[in-house]
């Protein structure tokens, strides 16, 4: 199996309080309840693609995680990421770095990326029953104003009708914007698949709309 996850901020207590308000006492905590979550989800051959902001520590504190975490590790660079400049942060537990990639899932592509893309490479490719071939896969805005932007994004452009240049057919856009937020799952890394559902039950329960400035779905804070 392969999972997806965003902005775990392990070691990152301020966000506790403020942002996420995760609610857990301290860091150590949040740290335990998300290796935990994380486990009880991932065997160790499974394949794990973190889509940044990981760790706010520095590399050895950072590699104690890792060490704890199961499966293969793939990382997708994000903006708080700053242990991968630290001498003593082991890169050897992932299998590959990068800023952005393009995979294979399961005769999907997924555009992997820390920041949501909007016109994503492959967003208009459909198989011949008509079901979305791509997927953009992001974190970054957490569950914060800028996500509720990116899901009025998606509604609109998914409501939109152009005429294909093919087919010389009216079509709407497609538009599979994927926000793998770690607290959307309760930390839990979740495949393709769930992250699809997830979005899409997400999404339609506030219709895209500007409700909260806190998000379009606001997590469930959680406790150990």
């Amino acid at each position: 199996m392969r999972y997806y996850i965003a902005d775990c901020h392990f070691f990152h207590r301020g966000l506790n309080e403020k942002m996420d308000k995760r609610g857990f006492a301290d860091a150590e905590e949040m740290n335990e309840y998300m290796i935990q979550k994380w486990n009880k989800k991932v065997r160790p051959k499974d394949e794990v693609v973190i889509l940044g902001d990981f760790s706010m520590e520095k590399g050895e504190r950072t590699n104690e995680i890792l060490r704890r975490l199961h499966g293969r590790l793939y990382l997708i660079e994000g903006n708080h990421d700053y242990y991968l400049k630290d001498s003593d942060f082991e890169r050897e537990r992932f299998v590959w770095i990068r800023p952005y990639a393009e995979m294979k899932d399961n005769k999907r592509k997924v555009i992997l990326c820390h920041y949501p893309v909007f016109c994503y490479h492959g967003q208009y490719r459909k198989d011949q029953e008509g079901n979305a071939r791509t997927y953009m896969m992001y974190g970054h805005v957490h569950d914060s104003f800028d996500e509720v932007l990116v899901s009025r994004f998606v509604r609109e452009t998914g409501e939109t009708k152009r005429v294909n240049m093919y087919t010389k057919e009216e079509e709407t856009i497609p538009c599979n914007m994927l926000n793998c937020f770690c607290m959307y799952s309760d930390y839990e890394p979740l495949s393709l698949d769930e992250w699809i559902e997830h979005n899409r039950n997400r999404r339609a329960k506030k219709g895209g709309s500007e409700e909260t400035a806190q998000g379009d779905g606001a997590p469930e804070k959680r406790m150990v």
